[in-house]
């Protein structure tokens, strides 16, 4: 069985390569222009992603963080959320990629096999950036206002965060 888990991305390169010459595709000019416009995007989005990472890196530095998660700990306990994911709760609505440079941090801090890194994990996993989200599809579609789009999306995003607790407990106890 561990032969086919190894030969799925083999195979699967090999059937868009078959499936490219069959379409007659030039598949090395489309992986430039790929990478060219992926390239465009990256200089878009980074100066946001270090904005951001570097905001949490100064709220967790200055202390803030953790004076905030104080008086919410009792809180977010009995939600089954562990205290020190915070950052990441304040961060994933609006941006995946600072949220996952959070998450690392928190995995780095307290272990990937640990209570707060299994849960970031799957906070990380089932929880969407809310504003991007938001901001990519009403802006695509030309919607201005968005209503009860927002408050609902952190809503459902605020379930995933009590449910990677929840779930993290059942599969793995304690937390």
């Amino acid at each position: 069985m561990t032969l086919a888990f190894q030969l799925v991305i083999p195979l699967i390169l090999a059937l868009v390569a078959v499936y490219a010459m069959a379409r007659r595709v030039d598949v090395y000019a489309a992986l430039c222009q790929g990478a060219g416009e992926g390239l465009g995007v990256l200089v878009k989005v980074l100066p946001a992603m270090v904005a951001l990472m570097t905001a949490v890196y100064m709220l967790r530095a200055s202390g803030l963080l953790e004076a905030l998660a104080a008086p919410l700990a009792p809180l977010l306990t009995k939600l089954g959320i562990p205290p020190e994911t915070i950052g990441l709760l304040l961060v994933r609505p609006i941006s995946g990629n600072a949220a996952l440079g959070v998450g690392s941090e928190l995995m780095a801090t307290y272990g990937v096999d640990s209570a707060i890194g299994r849960t970031a994990a799957v906070m990380l996993g089932c929880s969407e950036t809310t504003f991007y989200t938001v901001a990519v599809y009403f802006g695509s579609a030309g919607v201005k206002k968005t209503r009860y789009a927002i408050p609902a999306a952190l809503c459902a995003d605020l379930a995933a965060f009590v449910a990677a607790g929840w779930a993290v407990k059942l599969c793995f106890g304690g937390g």
